[in-house]
């Protein structure tokens, strides 16, 4: 089933003591230089570093104790991975997260660190799947998966509830698309909250499936992406992509010039960490392929967690 506004606003109240409400930041010369009013959501200041705190921990306090006390478990190599592990923690919960085992260093220290149980796998979906299916079975751990699913999607959704809250009179809301859990939260929560809001999405030129998803009317898988925004490399889900389809204007594409490009100036000019997933929404603002001159811009900054001994300048 589609979450609702419903869903959302319920989300909001459940993960309001556990959740940061993020500050909106504005910064005087980004919008001198794309000629719009930006404010910027910064999730990168979120828990774990990135808006994927809202849906996991949605997900693990929407579970009945019964449910809760077998735990949790999902396969991710990111900030999903470590949201979920610290989301279980503070409820008391054992999380179980599958990892390839060519997953960065830092990431699989910062899932321990917040009390992940990992288990690592081949570096392949199939040995992700089959790894988590083998680990249900034996535990009875519910699944939670980092964006086709009804409670993190409704998470999600929270950081432009408050977005609008915040700043009401917005024209337009950016959020970058990976595998759609924050865009299509995000569109939901705007579309039924505001009318005629535009909510567009952007995407790496390298790393486009949700583009020509957007064109082919149907799925197309993510096949061998090679972005530096390494949080957009998932396909779109089933229960992602027609919210999308339905409820977001388009999908633009932005260069890796772009997002290195705009991910130095927010660090330089507005003195916030992002990371280059943050920076393709930004930077549809900074490649102007659409005209947004004059409007009032929400854009969600997706997350911070970059790592500072490969910084792309």
């Amino acid at each position: 089933m589609t979450p609702t506004l419903h869903d959302i606003r319920q989300a909001a109240e459940r993960i309001k003591p556990y959740a940061h409400r993020t500050p909106v930041l504005t910064n005087a010369s980004l919008d001198q230089k794309v000629g719009a009013r930006v404010f910027l959501k910064c999730e990168n200041l979120q828990k774990v570093g990135a808006f994927k705190f809202r849906g996991a921990c949605n997900a693990v306090y929407s579970l009945t104790d019964e449910e809760a006390a077998r735990g949790v478990c999902t396969h991710s190599s990111g900030n999903h991975a470590q949201a979920l592990a610290l989301a279980a923690g503070m409820r008391g919960i054992p999380a179980y997260i599958v990892m390839p085992d060519n997953a960065p260093a830092v990431k699989k220290n910062a899932v321990a660190g917040y009390g992940g149980v990992i288990t690592f796998c081949e570096p392949t979906l199939e040995a992700r799947e089959s790894t988590m299916e083998k680990i249900r079975s034996e535990t009875g751990a519910t699944v939670v998966h980092p964006y086709n699913d009804r409670r993190v999607i409704s998470g999600q959704g929270t950081a432009a509830l408050e977005l609008l809250e915040d700043v009401p009179d917005l024209d337009v809301i950016i959020a970058p698309v990976g595998g759609g859990g924050l865009l299509s939260g995000t569109a939901i929560a705007a579309t039924e909250l505001k009318k005629g809001i535009r909510v567009i999405a952007g995407e790496p030129e390298m790393a486009d499936d949700a583009f020509r998803s957007m064109q082919a009317g149907e799925i197309i898988p993510s096949v061998h992406p090679r972005t530096i925004a390494d949080g957009l490399l998932t396909s779109l889900g089933t229960l992602t992509f027609p919210i999308i389809q339905q409820r977001v204007e388009q999908i633009v594409t932005v260069s890796e010039t772009g997002i290195i490009e705009t991910m130095k100036y927010i660090w330089e000019r507005a003195k916030i960490i992002i990371e280059p997933s943050s920076a393709v929404a930004v930077g549809v603002l900074w490649e102007k392929k659409i005209d947004l001159s004059g409007l009032k811009v929400g854009v969600i900054l997706s997350g911070g967690n970059v790592d500072l001994e490969k910084l792309p300048w």
